[in-house]
C-alpha cells in the first residue's frame, strides 16, 4: 500500500505540471501579445493570428502610386473613409489628431479616401473637416474595399511593421483619446 500512496502525488504533479503548460501555451499565444484594446476603441479586434496585408497600391495628392508595403518597418493605421460616410467623417478629426500625436516613425497614419472623387476633392474635404493634418491618399476604383473585404465604412486596420495586419475596426472610434494613443504608443513600441 505505501507504494501507491506515493505515486499519488507523482500523478497530482505530473497534472499541475500540464496544466500550468496548457495556461502557459494560452498565454504565449495570445493574439500579437498586446494588451486588450482601449475601452474607447470597443470595436477593435485583434487578430487571432496575425496575416500578411494585402498589397493593393492607391495614389498619393500627386497622383504617384503607393502600396502598403513601402511603409514597412513602422506599424501604419490605414483608415478607409468616404465622404458621404457620416461616421467617417465624424472621426477623421481625431485620426488627424492622432497623426500629430505620434510620431510618423512610429505609427503612420493613412487615411485613403475610396469615395470615387480625386485628390483635390479630398484634399478639399480634409481641410474643411479638421483634418488637413492628414495626408492626401485616395483609391478611386475601390482596391482597398475589395482587398481588405471591407462591408461597412469606416474600416480601420493596424498593420504591424512587418506588414502584417494586427488588428481591425469596422465602424468609428476615438482614436485620438488619451487611452487609445497611449496604447497605439504601446503597441507600435512593441513592434
Amino acid at each position: 500500500m505505501p507504494e501507491k500512496l506515493s505515486v499519488r502525488p507523482l500523478i497530482l504533479a505530473v497534472l499541475c505540471a500540464g496544466l500550468a503548460l496548457a495556461v502557459l501555451y494560452v498565454i504565449l499565444s495570445a493574439p500579437v501579445h498586446a494588451p486588450k484594446p482601449p475601452d474607447s476603441l470597443p470595436r477593435l479586434v485583434l487578430a487571432a493570428s496575425p496575416k500578411a496585408a494585402p498589397s493593393v497600391a492607391f495614389s498619393d495628392a500627386a497622383g504617384r502610386r503607393h502600396a502598403l508595403s513601402e511603409f514597412r518597418g513602422r506599424t501604419v493605421l490605414l483608415n478607409l473613409w468616404a465622404p458621404w460616410c457620416a461616421p467617417c467623417v465624424r472621426e477623421l478629426p481625431a485620426l488627424a489628431r492622432l497623426s500629430r500625436s505620434i510620431p510618423p516613425s512610429k505609427l503612420l497614419v493613412v487615411a485613403v479616401d475610396v469615395g470615387r472623387g480625386g485628390p483635390d476633392d479630398a484634399r478639399a474635404f480634409l481641410a474643411g473637416h479638421g483634418a488637413s493634418a492628414l495626408s492626401v491618399y485616395i483609391d478611386s476604383d475601390i482596391a482597398l474595399v475589395r482587398a481588405f473585404g471591407a462591408y461597412g465604412l469606416p474600416l480601420t486596420v493596424v498593420i504591424d511593421p512587418a506588414g502584417r495586419e494586427i488588428a481591425r475596426s469596422v465602424g468609428p472610434g476615438d482614436w485620438s483619446a488619451p487611452d487609445a494613443v497611449a496604447y497605439l504608443k504601446q503597441l507600435a513600441s512593441t513592434r
